[in-house]
């Protein structure tokens, strides 16, 4: 199966539609009357697709097993053809289309069964996803005409004895978000020289600042005490976000000391300085983290 381990638990939900055609009005009068031999049709259908959708994981191979949140049957006659509706909700890390048109299919299926006896001319079709929601591509906020810049804190990176990973890696996932011409630089752990620099892109008009080293317990770890100072207005829940979702995968990270907030009109992310802290917080922040700038825009007019 695919490795969702660096996802987060959203709100997903997808609806998938079929449709069952019979060849004569009697058969569907059966169904309304409930004067199938075998029983009510939709309410045995209706079954059979939620037992359906909860067991999806054990017919397709690739479908990860997931909790079912909700589940919902609906039924709409049109002369000879039933629409049928599945609609799936769950909060977890992958979504839900597979199991909401798996279910449909059932559903589709145990009518077909049902009905068989006393139509013979009976076609399903048009099994398709009719919507699907959550998840990132839920939230899809791009970065147009956004300007970013990235901030490596590290001693020996400045002294050019090591080499930056981190920084170059928050450059990476901000040109998936669509940010261009991405500022970089390097300073050493050290109160006066972070500020400088974080003034001077604030002067610049740089809409979203991200630092990267100088959050831990060394006492050369000086970052969020820095762009603290500078804050005007904190955000808490930026940083409570990114480490709790790295406390999921590693203990440690429950002691990182970043913090976010505004500085103006300018956003200042201080993340870890190691290449893993820096991946696994900008995966549970973008791209939801950019709809910040869309209640900024909106507040300021």
């Amino acid at each position: 199966m695919v490795d969702i381990t660096h996802k987060t638990n959203t709100l997903r939900q997808a609806t998938a539609q079929a449709i069952v055609k019979v060849s004569k009005q009697e058969t569907i009068d059966a169904i309304i009357n409930k004067a199938v031999p075998k029983g009510d049709v939709f309410e045995m259908a209706k079954t059979a697709g939620l037992f359906a959708v909860k067991r999806t994981s054990d017919m397709i191979p690739d479908c990860h097993p997931l909790p079912i949140e909700y589940t919902a049957v609906r039924f709409e006659i049109k002369k000879l053809e039933v629409y049928i509706e599945m609609e799936v909700k769950t909060i977890y890390k992958t979504g839900v289309e597979v199991e909401a048109m798996y279910g449909v299919s059932v559903v589709a299926l145990t009518m077909y069964d049902m009905l068989k006896p006393i139509d013979k001319g009976i076609e399903i079709s048009t099994i398709k996803l009719l919507e699907k929601k959550g998840g990132k591509s839920g939230h899809k906020t791009e970065a147009h005409n956004l300007k970013a810049a990235v901030i490596v804190v590290s001693d020996s990176v400045a002294a050019q004895k090591a080499e930056d990973k981190s920084g170059k890696l928050i450059i990476e996932k901000l040109e998936k978000q669509l940010f261009a011409n991405i500022a970089y630089e390097i300073v050493a752990d050290d109160i006066t020289a972070i500020q400088t620099k974080v003034k001077q892109f604030c002067d610049a008009g740089i809409d979203l600042i991200i630092t990267t080293g100088g959050t831990g317990l060394s006492p050369r770890d000086v970052t969020p005490e820095a762009i603290g100072e500078l804050l005007d207005r904190e955000i808490p829940g930026i940083m409570e976000t990114s480490r709790a979702y790295g406390q999921a995968r590693t203990p440690y990270a429950m002691l990182s000391r970043g913090v976010a907030g505004f500085k103006g009109n300018t956003l200042i992310l201080t993340l870890p300085g190691s290449t893993n802290g820096v991946r696994e917080s900008l995966d549970a922040l973008l791209p939801q983290l950019l709809h910040v700038f869309k209640v900024k825009e909106g507040l300021r007019h």
